[in-house]
């Protein structure tokens, strides 16, 4: 089980004009896995906000895996992945790669996506688009990796897969 954080990143979903469809969306679909939600937060479209929320959930107990969605496309206030950027120590850039192809199957929309995946500490970062259907494609392609990825990073692993 994978416990998770979802941060939206969303000007008019912070304002409370907008639904957060595609946090609805990540919810349903990590929980019909069986991981466990721990916070879930609207951010505006504000990279020192979005970067400071990252850092917080990546310091707190409990967090496996931080969730984004917004932010990822080419707007002026799309800065998710550079809040990302700010926060991270490495990339995983096989999981954002596998996104995008995943997603290039259901539209050429996809090319302009900027997501992200990387990791700060112990915690996983993954960027996910402002849509639910472009949150199922590309989470739907990194979930078989998912629980393997955060065994790793936690340190979980030793034993249960020889090398």
């Amino acid at each position: 089980m994978v416990r998770y954080a979802v941060l939206t990143s969303s000007d008019l979903g912070a304002a409370g004009k907008r639904e957060d469809t595609s946090g609805d969306t990540i919810v349903d679909l990590m929980s019909r896995e069986g991981h466990e939600l721990v916070e879930r937060v609207i951010i505006p479209d504000e990279r020192p906000r979005l970067a400071d929320r990252l850092r917080q959930f990546c310091y707190a107990e409990g967090v496996d895996v931080v969730i984004t969605t917004g932010g990822t496309g080419l707007g002026p206030r799309d800065v998710m992945p550079e809040a990302t950027a700010d926060v991270i120590e490495y990339e995983v850039p096989g999981m954002a790669e596998a996104m995008r192809a995943a997603s290039l199957r259901a539209t050429p929309m996809a090319m302009v996506s900027r997501a992200r995946v990387g990791v700060r500490g112990r915690t996983l970062i993954i960027n996910l688009p402002g849509s639910p259907g472009g949150v199922t494609d590309n989470l739907r392609a990194v979930l078989p990796v998912l629980s393997h990825a955060v065994e790793i990073l936690q340190d979980r692993h030793r034993g249960a897969h020889p090398v």
